[in-house]
């Protein structure tokens, strides 16, 4: 379980890129920004397959493409249009705030899926992370205040991020259920089909988008813009938030229940809340160093009590590698190592 957390942990890292690249890219509008990342996204994805490709797609089947395509928009492409929309009009700590519910609604939404502990075991993680939120959107309002920020487009903005949060707990949940049900993809597999079929998407809605004129204009539309430069962020967050953060998030879903894994997404809006830090040259304000620390509590206080449940467990781990072995070969990337403990658990990203 804990390589499961250490992966989850750096697939946080990688995913809090996210919420600063509308900012880095602040000239460039919502749906460029989405469609630039997945398109890079796809492409870098099916570079890497080339070798591959033809064997792993004749393992697809219908069934598996209406999944790739539902999953593409939902956690891939809605999700990040909506996100970046909100951190464009709220701001990167009160959109990274909002996704930083994920725990909450993933943990709610997978409750009953097999390896789940009961809630009431859960409750005092779950109230700290709760607690914690609190803290921070307290204080991100009230700074809000401060500055005679305009509520009309805080409003929308945080409606934005609430609705990239319900896409990507849907997705989280539903993902997560297939990778147990459907053991013979390896995660690497899975990600990689998930990357080639969101770069098809977004190559779709590009061409669309180009075709409507302005619906792909954006802020700095009537200015010269540095396409390069554009060019060059997106790739950089594609390979890390999509390809090598999705990689990990799949290893992790293997190994940790799913209402552990809704708890180890906090990674995410921390990293998010420490890159935006760092963006804007400031330190954490009282409350979020509170907010900041509650959230760690939390997250520190479910791994804890998850590995309580397994070590009262006897044999779980020896019945998940019998269960394992039998049902996976040995894949690339370790498959049946990645589900010798438990059932395969969640999903992949963010983001």
């Amino acid at each position: 379980m804990w390589y499961g957390v250490l992966c989850g942990l750096t697939a946080g890292a990688f995913w809090g890129m996210i919420f600063v690249m509308p900012r880095w890219l602040a000239e460039f509008s919502p749906l460029q920004l989405a469609l630039g990342r997945y398109l890079a996204y796809g492409l870098i994805t099916l570079l890497l397959l080339m070798p591959r490709l033809a064997g792993l797609l004749r393992r697809v089947t219908r069934a598996d493409s209406l999944v790739l395509l539902r999953h593409a928009l939902a956690g891939n492409v809605v999700y990040y249009l909506l996100l970046s929309t909100g951190v464009q009009l709220a701001g990167v700590v009160a959109a990274s705030l909002i996704i930083g519910l994920l725990p909450l609604s993933v943990t709610l939404h997978g409750r009953r899926d097999h390896g789940a502990l009961p809630l009431r075991q859960l409750a005092w993680p779950l109230l700290m992370v709760a607690a914690g939120i609190i803290c921070i959107n307290v204080d991100v309002f009230t700074h809000a205040a401060a500055q005679n920020t305009p509520w009309p487009k805080v409003a929308l903005g945080m409606l934005c991020a609430f609705g990239a949060l319900l896409c990507w707990t849907w997705y989280a949940v539903d993902n997560a259920r297939f990778l147990k049900r459907n053991p013979r993809f390896s995660g690497a597999e899975w990600a990689g089909l998930y990357g080639i079929s969101t770069g098809l998407v977004a190559l779709l809605l590009a061409v669309v988008a180009l075709a409507c004129g302005a619906a792909f204009a954006g802020p700095g539309a009537g200015a010269a813009r540095d396409w390069l430069r554009f060019w060059s962020v997106v790739s950089v967050v594609a390979l890390g938030a999509s390809v090598i953060g999705n990689q990990l998030w799949n290893l992790a879903s293997r190994r940790v229940p799913v209402t552990l894994s809704g708890q180890l997404l906090l990674f995410e809006t921390l990293f998010g809340l420490l890159y935006g830090f760092i963006w804007q040259h400031q330190a954490p304000r009282a409350l979020e160093w509170m907010a900041i620390a509650l959230l760690i509590a939390g997250v520190a206080g479910s791994v804890w009590r998850h590995a309580a449940a397994r070590a009262h467990t006897p044999g779980t781990e020896d019945t998940g590698a019998r269960r394992a072995s039998s049902s996976v070969n040995m894949a690339p990337e370790g498959t049946a190592s990645a589900t010798s403990m438990l059932p395969p658990s969640r999903p992949v990203t963010r983001l």
